[in-house]
């Protein structure tokens, strides 16, 4: 896009960027998911996990660049961490030297529950979901077979984007299956969109390669497909309201901003961040082809409430924030092209998820686990 025109975007994104994350970010939890009389939900038992030592002392002002907090699964690690501005390590599952309750391997995607004290992980390789209590740390539920592929009940096969919607029912991309499942707290699959084995763009019947499953505001999804580069809303009754091709070589994860746009990350090297419309225009675009800011894999973006872009940039082993108005990266928490385990070091991290400072703040247990840096 010519320089004024993404300048004049940009501004617009600023003005609009905390309206426009507070509907995202709320319509994508609350998600009402017709159930079943064989999927009533049924407690989770909760599993034994490490204990957490936490600080007694909450901050009293967000830090900046971040409004909050980024929970980061860092998938070639098998953990996660919850990083603040300053680049502090506040917590992480597994704590270190522990042994989780299941094996945590390859975690690709975090996502918060409605009010932010539980986490769902799915770990891709590993073929299974996990949600996990926060900050506690304890496993209360699970699905699928550790390190077996399937397509029957109760197999998953390169399960992505998990996500826990308010009813306790979980979504979840199952790519090599090419559907969505919608899974109920005891185990039972409610519906799906797709036919399982059946990999082609004909939503809501056949579906290529989704690897995402963005909850929308009306209750429906939206799908992002591998193969073909497509970007599908499909509405809580199954009917396909609107498809659209993305000028991308390997969409990824995409997100709806309201308004009629999506945010979407281009899994590629070099890679790219844009804002489009659902008619398939490019609104703003992010991709320089070398140097300190390209991308590599970038798999997930995501718009915070001041209008900066959080990015995971897989290959380079960082997670960025992108400032729109100067088309350039800000902030960074990982070394890039440098993967490590120590404090300030990441590895292929390939999921995230934002932890807004008030939630933070209002719920006791996680005010005092942010007061200051875990040990």
């Amino acid at each position: 896009m010519p320089g004024t025109a993404v300048a004049l975007v940009a501004g617009l994104l600023f003005a609009g960027a905390a309206v426009a994350f507070a509907i995202a970010r709320q319509d994508r939890r609350q998600v009402p998911v017709v159930r079943t009389a064989s999927g009533s939900p049924t407690a989770r038992p909760p599993s034994a996990a490490p204990s957490l030592s936490v600080s007694p002392t909450p901050s009293i002002n967000p830090p900046s660049p971040i409004p909050g907090y980024l929970m980061i699964a860092d998938r070639a690690n098998d953990r996660l961490v919850l990083v603040d501005s300053n680049k502090h390590v506040l917590w992480t599952y597994p704590p270190a030297g522990s042994k989780p309750a299941m094996p945590f391997f390859f975690d690709d995607d975090v996502f918060f529950n409605q009010d932010h004290t539980e986490v769902i992980s799915q770990q891709e390789e590993q073929q299974t979901i996990q949600i996990l209590s926060f900050p506690a740390g304890k496993l209360l539920w699970r699905y699928g077979h550790v390190n077996v592929r399937g397509s029957t009940p109760g197999y998953l096969s390169t399960p992505d984007d998990a996500y826990l919607l308010p009813d306790g029912t979980v979504s979840v991309a199952d790519v090599r299956n090419c559907r969505v499942l919608f899974i109920s707290p005891a185990h039972e699959v409610l519906r799906q969109l797709g036919t399982t084995g059946i990999c082609s763009h004909h939503p809501p019947d056949h579906l290529a390669s989704p690897n995402g499953d963005t909850p929308l505001p009306d209750g429906g999804t939206l799908v992002t497909e591998i193969n073909g580069s497509w970007i599908d809303d499909i509405s809580a009754d199954g009917r396909l309201v609107w498809s659209v091709h993305a000028p991308v070589a390997y969409p990824s994860d995409a997100q709806w901003l309201g308004h009629g746009k999506i945010l979407l990350a281009d899994y590629s090297s070099p890679g790219h961040v844009l804002e489009m419309t659902t008619s398939g225009k490019v609104l703003w675009k992010y991709g320089p082809p070398s140097g300190p800011g390209a991308l590599n894999h970038p798999s997930l973006a995501l718009m915070l409430p001041n209008g900066l872009i959080a990015v995971n940039d897989d290959f380079r082993d960082r997670v960025v924030l992108i400032d729109p108005a100067k088309n350039r990266i800000v902030w960074q928490y990982g070394h890039t092209d440098a993967p490590g385990t120590v404090p300030g070091f990441l590895h292929v991290p390939d999921g995230m998820d934002f932890l807004p400072f008030d939630v933070a703040m209002s719920t006791p247990a996680i005010a005092r686990l942010v007061g200051s840096p875990a040990p």
